[in-house]
């Protein structure tokens, strides 16, 4: 169970909440008590529209000085607060990889799977960090013009993109164990696409490495329900039973690692998952010879 610690004034779900170091400590560590294995600590928002990841026309809206004045005091509070605190630093920038691993930080949760800045994969295998990476299909700022996939074009670009990713890491020198693969929910991915990928996710588990996923709250629930809500868009703050149907779906699907706002619920909700799960392996073989 992964935590979303995010120290950003314009996160799409809680920004601004925990841009103070102090509020966003506490918060860590609630989440911790809640029942948490992982922090996933963010200073720079991913959110559709944004500038994340520059590109060929500007840089990114977030330096990675900024990141790191953001990041730090946070990933040291939880540390100190909470010393052994398995923590995830969600970034893509090589400098502020370095500085989190180097801080105690021990995994890179990499939004772009290696692809916006090279040099991360690098970082991430000299200094022996556990990475996640995740498929995403362009760059923020550019979700919203792409075209709706065919099924099965959809699961090739995600499966393809993950196995591109897993080839940068193989030859940066991370080690094959090391490695957790994340579909990229919401990550240019259009609305009905991301219930494709829950319904077929199972199938990226041939590329060989765990499956992590981040469901939470993200906007396709909202859209799901709005033909409960008279037409309207659940707001992000109405978004937290169908993330709970969301996760459960995932990890049914395959999914051993869920990134979640709210981790009480989300536990409650995964050890329901998995009870069904070692059920299903308990079931006796039934199938009789021709």
């Amino acid at each position: 169970m992964m935590g979303v610690v995010n120290a950003t004034p314009d996160s799409f779900s809680d920004g601004g909440l925990f841009l103070d170091p102090n509020a966003a400590v506490a918060h860590g560590l609630h989440l911790l008590e809640e029942g948490a294995d992982i922090l996933d600590l963010g200073a720079e928002s991913t959110r559709p529209g944004s500038r994340a990841g520059g590109g060929a026309a500007h840089a990114p809206a977030v330096s990675a000085e900024e990141e790191l004045a953001r990041l730090m005091p946070v990933l040291e509070g939880i540390l100190a607060a909470r010393p052994g605190t398995i923590v995830s630093v969600d970034t893509y920038k090589a400098a502020t990889a370095r500085a989190a691993l180097a801080t105690g930080a021990e995994i890179v949760n990499d939004v772009s799977g290696f692809g916006w800045e090279p040099e991360i994969a690098g970082v991430c295998a000299e200094m022996r960090a556990g990475v996640v990476l995740m498929h995403t299909r362009g760059r923020p700022e550019e979700w919203g013009a792409q075209a709706q996939l065919a099924p099965d074009e959809l699961l090739a670009t995600v499966r393809g993109g993950l196995e591109a990713s897993q080839e940068a890491a193989a030859l940066a020198g991370v080690a094959a164990e090391c490695v957790v693969l994340d579909p990229g929910y919401g990550f240019g991915k259009r609305l009905d696409e991301n219930y494709v990928l829950l319904a077929r996710q199972e199938e990226l588990l041939a590329l060989g490495r765990p499956v992590a996923v981040g469901v939470s709250r993200k906007s396709f629930l909202g859209h799901t329900l709005a033909a409960l809500h008279r037409g309207l868009v659940a707001p992000v703050s109405g978004r937290d039973t169908a993330t709970v149907a969301a996760l459960v779906t995932a990890i049914l699907h395959g999914a051993s690692i869920v990134r979640v706002h709210v981790v009480r619920a989300a536990v409650e909700a995964a050890a329901i998952a998995d009870a069904v799960l070692a059920a299903e392996e308990e079931r006796p073989n039934l199938d009789l010879p021709p």
